[in-house]
């Protein structure tokens, strides 16, 4: 965290400043604020959210530790805060409220208005660095400089974590069907994602976190309590002391004969020092006022008996629906199948040197289809990781044996002396950071893949030599040796063997040049057997990289 949030959190922990914590209120209300207003979607509920969110920073002052960055931590809390509100809330009164609230917030632009649903899913899709960097950076409108003091690093490195975030947010949105280019999400994150907290919320939040039952005079208990207004977070708290409050009356009876009795005694006591009366005078005001201010509150509990005796009915009817769909077999397995790939990306997250940027061109189902399997032992999760990463590899490869084709072709036969000149015969542009975790090499060095030619285009290295596929793109073919390897690739290296004689004719026929693709091979197949290989290796050369 900074030194001015370390600065006040560290005095108000050890000292007790209010004015510390109400000072870190100021400054990060806004996004508490904004963040929790995306998730519940009412300002109500946000403004409780960013209550409970500032209450639990002021009970873990003492216990952040000095490299904490503030606003991701509040970042978090208020997720959690705010999934909770709208997992406790009626389902049906949710979805009316949100319809009413949508036509009077909806006034962003169209871009805004598509990214906004989605954005703190798409920034919980972040690791916790990229997340970190694209709130210091774009919600709290920090300078790359002030970025990178506090990751502790440079100006140039701040600049690079940032612009992998928003490519990273980028992709989110784009599998979401949203196309947006990075200025345009970078400024409108940078414009909407954190608005104005209602006036005189940061006084509320400051007063309700730093209160403390030792700072409290037992004559005005009461009194504190009506200073911290109930939230909504706390309706089902409230259904569970409605049975307590049933007898309000004898309650506030009781209360009353207390605090009477009280101020009796005490002006007996001091019936003749007129200071210390007027003293007791305005206690006992002060008394009566907290039980006036008890029998309000208890009505308006009364009030709200019958609407959470609805939600509670709503939320048995939402039960019994959840234990229907629980019996499904089908939909157990779904969501046990959907719960394996959440668990493999977060072992993922957490062991980032298991990473490749091929695993950019990852979609569902190579997710999907990694987790498969269980996921039980660290055995199963290098196998499922490498699974995920000899998929990315074929994905380069399936894009790059037909740029390599074109290549040849425009030059002659040459084959390319570096990875680069491969760029404008790919059918959509290759990430430069994937490009450079390849490499040309003589095919000798390969000695158990053949597909034509004196160089062979490989990965420089592979994660896990045990499981991990070694990649080999030729002038007539592609494959794979060691580790594990998709059913495509397997495939792919049982046809090329059956189509060669067709491959050795068409180079007998036209100079020794090797065929641009499988169908210029088709008239030079003489078996039913070589047809139907050439005729695969067609269809799955259309299909590449889908």
């Amino acid at each position: 965290m900074t030194a001015t949030d370390l600065q006040l959190l560290h005095r108000y922990a050890r000292k007790g400043s209010e004015d510390s914590f109400t000072a870190l209120v100021n400054s990060h209300l806004d996004l508490v604020y904004s963040a929790a207003l995306r998730q519940v979607r009412l300002p109500q509920l946000a403004q409780d959210v960013a209550r409970s969110v500032f209450i639990e920073l002021a009970g873990s002052a003492d216990k952040l530790r000095p490299d904490t960055i503030l606003p991701a931590w509040l970042y978090q809390v208020t997720r959690r805060r705010a999934i909770d509100v709208v997992r406790t809330e009626s389902r049906r009164k949710l979805r009316e409220q949100i319809a009413w609230e949508m036509n009077d917030m909806n006034q962003a632009t169209s871009d805004w208005t598509q990214i906004e649903p989605l954005l703190d899913e798409a920034m919980e899709s972040l690791d916790e660095a990229g997340r970190a960097a694209i709130l210091l950076r774009y919600f709290e409108n920090k300078s790359l400089r002030e970025v990178g003091e506090a990751f502790g690093t440079t100006e140039e490195a701040a600049r690079k974590r940032v612009s992998r975030a928003v490519d990273q947010l980028r992709d989110f949105f784009s599998r979401r069907k949203i196309a947006v280019g990075a200025a345009g999400l970078a400024a409108g994150i940078s414009a909407n994602a954190v608005q104005a907290a209602p006036l005189g919320l940061g006084a509320v939040i400051s007063s309700a976190a730093i209160l403390t039952p030792a700072a409290i005079p037992a004559v005005t208990a009461i009194a504190v309590t009506k200073a911290i207004a109930m939230t909504t977070i706390q309706k089902v708290a409230i259904a569970a002391t409605i049975t307590i409050i049933a007898g309000a009356g004898i309650y506030e009876a009781r209360s009353a004969t207390s605090l009477a009795d009280q101020v009796h005694t005490l002006l007996e006591q001091h019936q003749h020092d007129s200071d210390l009366e007027e003293k007791f005078s305005q206690e006992r005001d002060d008394a009566r006022s907290a039980l006036a201010a008890l029998q309000s509150e208890n009505a308006q509990l009364r009030a709200r008996m019958s609407s959470l005796e609805s939600d509670s009915q709503e939320l048995a009817q939402m039960k019994t629906e959840d234990s229907d769909a629980a019996k499904d077999p089908t939909q157990r397995a779904m969501t046990a199948w959907l719960d394996r790939v959440d668990r493999l990306k977060r072992r993922l997250a957490q062991m980032p040197n298991a990473s490749i940027p091929e695993m950019k061109l990852l979609n569902d189902d190579d997710w999907l289809s990694a987790a498969s399997g269980n996921l039980d032992t660290d055995k199963d999760y290098a196998r499922a990781l490498s699974a995920l990463r000899n998929a990315a590899a074929d994905k380069v490869s399936y894009q790059m044996f037909p740029a390599l084709q074109k290549y040849l072709k425009a030059s002659g036969g040459q084959f390319p002396a570096d990875l680069s000149q491969l760029q404008p015969y790919f059918s959509s542009p290759m990430d430069p950071d994937i490009l450079q975790g390849w490499t040309i090499q003589p095919a000798s060095q390969l000695p158990n893949m053949h597909f034509g030619g004196n160089w062979i285009i490989t990965q420089k290295g592979v994660v896990d030599p045990e499981n991990d596929s070694q990649v080999g793109i030729g002038a007539s073919g592609y494959g794979v040796i060691g580790g594990g390897f998709s059913a495509r690739t397997a495939t792919v290296n049982a046809l090329i063997p059956v189509a060669q004689p067709a491959v050795d004719a068409y180079k007998a026929a036209n100079n020794g040049n090797e065929p641009a693709n499988p169908s210029q091979l088709l008239p030079y197949a003489t078996t039913p057997e070589q047809q139907a290989a050439l005729q695969k290796l067609i269809q799955m050369q259309q299909t590449a990289g889908k």
